[in-house]
């Protein structure tokens, strides 16, 4: 017997996760960086190289989504993922104690520790998406990916509040009880939230087993490359999410040397652009579900809307390189996020819709492969940015005119990738609908 499609709250507590995930990964990208940096004087390249290293783990996420898929159930494999990425967080802290002493073997249990926040985040958070797309009704989608994902930015922003405040006056110490309480506390949520959420197993031989036998991974995997659909979305995907990732680290500079912002003002301006990007994905979760349908076609306008927005504020920010003061530069990057959240979750939701076109069972590979391009992306995006700038800035000696052309490359890649999405062949519609009447693994 097929369980009935989660309603609002099952989709809530999925979102938990989400909110747990981004609350551990917090702990490890942002808070760490900062205190081996400032509190230990540690080369900035050490925490950056680190947090590279554990998006270039992210790449075992097929190995991940195909562990589930042959599994048949996803529950178990976010609470391995989950836990990995505890104790993962709680192995940084112990090697952030070992490079203080100057200690070699630091780097190795650094190394070591990033490596499983890495694992954990592509086993969790590539599991927990493909029981989104199997329990989620397809009209529901996007705003299931919406409040996921805003859950998980409120789970970052909660943890960052509530952390800040209890390791002052900063200590080791008191850094390891808090991330030790975090760990903890995010763990224990994740286990509650998806307890009993694929209902009870079948105990009947027919039902318990696969429809098919489950193929090798290689096969598997190219059976997913080999469907046009399929490979057309992975470029997609990297393509938008290099755009989206490439201003992260130049954003703030260059409000410093063309406005003369502060660091405050700068930090001011990121704020705005998140709150941007919250708004666009409130948007999308609303306005998908109550005009999306059951067809890809709406889904698609979104993606195609939030890419030409961003390629547009984008455009707007390299004539702003041109224009300096003057330029509204405030309102220019709110439009960014809100078009890059737009974008972003509306992807999301149309990741889950295709996850399950090629049939049953393969849900957990095409997102693993997905998430794998996602995090190349994120991981190639940023220091493609800084070092576009510092080139840029060496070759021609003029800082406006170094910004004007790798904000114009971004707006291109994001225009790039509004074609791709238009490109969906037209019976995707039916495919992606077709999904509500599939079983769920």
């Amino acid at each position: 017997m097929t369980p009935a499609p989660l309603g609002w709250l099952g989709i809530v507590r999925l979102g938990l996760v989400q909110s747990a995930i981004g609350a551990i990964v917090m702990l490890a990208t942002s808070l760490l960086n900062r205190v081996m940096v400032v509190e230990y004087g540690l080369p900035a390249s050490l925490p950056a190289g680190l947090v590279a290293w554990h998006y270039a783990v992210q790449l075992s996420r097929p190995v991940w989504g195909y562990g589930s898929d042959r599994g048949r159930r996803r529950t178990p494999w976010i609470i391995f993922g989950m836990g990995t990425l505890a104790l993962g967080a709680l192995l940084a802290i112990d090697a952030v104690s070992l490079l203080a002493a100057r200690s070699p073997w630091g780097y190795l249990l650094a190394i070591i520790a990033f490596s499983m926040i890495g694992a954990g985040v592509g086993a969790a958070g590539t599991s927990l998406l493909a029981l989104l797309a199997t329990r989620v009704a397809p009209e529901r989608r996007a705003a299931a990916a919406s409040i996921t994902w805003v859950m998980m930015i409120s789970g970052i922003v909660v943890t960052a509040g509530v952390a800040g405040s209890l390791i002052d006056p900063f200590s080791l110490q008191r850094l390891a009880v808090v991330a030790s309480g975090v760990a903890g506390v995010a763990f224990v949520i994740s286990m509650l939230a998806v307890w009993g959420m694929e209902g009870a197993t079948q105990s009947t031989p027919a039902a318990s087993l696969p429809a098919e036998p489950a193929p090798a991974f290689g096969t598997a995997l190219r059976e997913m490359w080999a469907d046009d659909e399929a490979r057309r979305f992975t470029i997609f995907v990297f393509l938008s999410m290099l755009a989206y990732s490439m201003q992260d680290l130049i954003l703030e500079p260059f409000a410093g040397l063309l406005f003369g912002f502060t660091p405050g003002q700068s930090t001011q301006l990121s704020g705005m652009q998140h709150g941007g990007v919250l708004a666009g994905m409130i948007l999308v979760g609303v306005g998908g579900s109550a005009f999306g349908g059951r067809s890809s076609s709406g889904m698609r306008r979104w993606i195609v809307g939030g890419c030409i927005g961003s390629a547009l504020a984008l455009a707007g920010l390299a004539l702003a390189a041109r224009v300096g003061p003057g330029w509204p530069l405030a309102a220019n990057i709110a439009v960014l996020g809100f078009a890059n959240g737009v974008f972003a979750v509306a992807a999301i939701g149309a990741m889950m819709g295709l996850a399950g076109a090629g049939g049953g069972g393969r849900e957990g590979i095409r997102l693993g492969i997905w998430g794998a391009a996602q995090a190349i992306a994120f991981g190639l995006g940023g220091l493609i940015g800084a070092v576009g700038v510092d080139a840029g800035r060496a070759i021609t000696g003029s800082t406006p005119q170094t910004f004007t052309v790798v904000f114009g490359v971004e707006a291109l890649l994001f225009l790039v990738a509004a074609t791709l999405a238009l490109r969906a062949p037209a019976n995707a519609a039916q495919s992606v609908a077709g999904i509500m009447d599939a079983k769920p693994t």
